[in-house]
């Protein structure tokens, strides 16, 4: 495609600030050129199209302001299958038979040179997640990127001083947020419809949960293999230290539970009941300052993210929370209401809260009727997580899961198994962001990069 001087995405964010101060629309009205416009849809690049990034291709193609028009992938197949996906769908919705608009490439820096791309939507394996979203904001491009948000604390802050210098716009993958139990929980919470809150329960799966019987000492060959053609394993693994492929290192359980790529579900799956914890407390600008509790980490085999955990967090204003793995949670939380899988609850000195994907509970059923005052605190209203972050970056406001908040939820992951893995209390300083006295797992917040990538 031809380079513009003057690029769309330059036009977008002349027109937001063109906005703020004459009140005028900053998109170009469909009756201009027409619903299909392109300038009405924001375009996408989509890096990582397995699993999870599947399911972000089908949502931008459910969006009419949303157009894909790459998808990078270090697994060949998969990019085949995504741009064949989009091009199919994109040939019925613009009457084009044929359409070929959609290009794959296994080198994501290409896109950062492309000026027609105005956002990367990242579902990588986590220990790519802010190395790439980095680069992409330092090339103008606004970014959705999934949870866990990064392997390192250190990584995250460099992304947040990243999207703060470049004026990006960040929607992280919690997408919890943009559904109405969760707000509504929340806003009960803040509200204080259950009293002065004094303490919350959060849970999700560990590993041997998540999986049913999975052993992991049965599982995680590390026995070396051929890599498969389809895979360009070296740049798979990327800024992660360099080790032989193994049949299970790349797999759904080897890039969520080899510590050398993620922290494990503490992290993948904790991002969301951590999340709204945070939401329903108010401290998205701040984390718990104090850690203590225990986990098992297996000492056999490929994996070694934490698999079971029970952790007591402590936030400057007194309120305390309990983090744990379901296989805790369970004979736990069965005691006040049906248990599920992951959840958060809020105890407040006149009741509790907790809520779910599979729905919202209360002390008292008459909770879940009450009607907000308007002088109540209504929080940030959104019904599609993706929907919100095409909006956000047309308007360039603040995404509903903006990336300060992303930062503070990864901080209690990180901290949490921080203390899992030497043994004692973690003292966080939320203001400085650092561990109180303890130099040894001060250095756990930061991880180094294989050449030649870097944060």
């Amino acid at each position: 495609m031809k380079t513009r001087k003057i690029t769309r995405r330059r036009m977008l964010k002349a027109g937001s600030a063109i906005a703020a101060a004459t009140a005028v629309p900053t998109i170009v009205p469909s009756t201009v050129f027409g619903k299909n416009a392109p300038s009405n849809r924001v375009t996408v690049a989509q890096i990582g199209a397995g699993g999870r990034g599947n399911i972000h291709l089908r949502s931008y193609l459910q969006l009419p302001g949303a157009q894909i028009v790459a998808v990078c992938d270090c697994y060949g197949s998969r990019m085949e299958k995504a741009v064949e996906l989009v091009n199919q769908q994109y040939a019925g919705r613009f009457d084009k038979a044929g359409y070929s608009g959609c290009e794959m490439t296994g080198d994501f820096l290409e896109l950062l040179k492309r000026d027609d791309i105005d956002a990367f939507s990242i579902a990588t394996p986590d220990h790519w997640h802010v190395p790439i979203a980095i680069a992409a904001v330092r090339a103008g491009k606004d970014v959705y990127v999934e949870k866990p948000l990064g392997v390192a604390v250190a990584w995250n802050q460099a992304l947040r001083a990243a999207v703060k210098r470049y004026g990006a716009v960040l929607q992280y993958g919690t997408q919890q947020r943009s559904s109405r139990n969760f707000r509504f929980a929340c806003e009960l919470t803040r509200n204080e419809y259950i009293g002065k809150l004094e303490r919350i329960e959060a849970w999700c799966p560990g590993i041997l949960q998540q999986y049913g019987s999975f052993n992991v000492k049965q599982y995680g060959s590390t026995a070396p293999a051929p890599v498969p053609d389809d895979l360009d394993f070296d740049r798979w693994t990327g800024p992660a230290p360099r080790a032989a492929y193994t049949v299970d290192r790349c797999t759904k359980f080897g890039t969520y539970h080899i510590y050398d790529y993620a922290l494990g579900f503490i992290a993948g799956w904790g991002a969301h009941p951590l999340d709204i914890a945070q939401w329903g407390n108010d401290t998205d600008d701040t984390a718990p300052v104090y850690y203590e509790g225990k986990g098992e980490i297996p000492s056999e085999g490929l994996y070694d993210t934490t698999s079971t955990w029970d952790i007591s967090c402590e936030y400057a204003n007194s309120i305390k929370m309990r983090f744990m793995d379901w296989r805790i949670a369970e004979p736990i939380v069965s005691d006040y209401r049906k248990f599920t899988a992951h959840g958060t609850t809020f105890f407040g000195t006149k009741g509790w809260v907790s809520v779910d994907r599979g729905g919202i509970y209360a002390s008292k059923p008459s909770l879940l009727n009450i009607k907000l005052k308007p002088n109540d605190e209504h929080l940030y209203e959104s019904n599609d997580q993706f929907g919100n972050f095409i909006e956000c970056v047309k308007t360039r406001a603040k995404t509903i899961s903006p990336v300060g908040a992303a930062v503070q939820s990864d901080i209690i992951s990180h901290l949490s198994d921080i203390c899992i893995r030497t043994g004692r209390p973690i003292r966080w300083d939320p203001k400085k962001e650092e561990i109180i006295n303890d130099p040894q797992a001060s250095t756990m917040l930061n991880r180094s990069c294989r050449a030649p990538w870097s944060v």
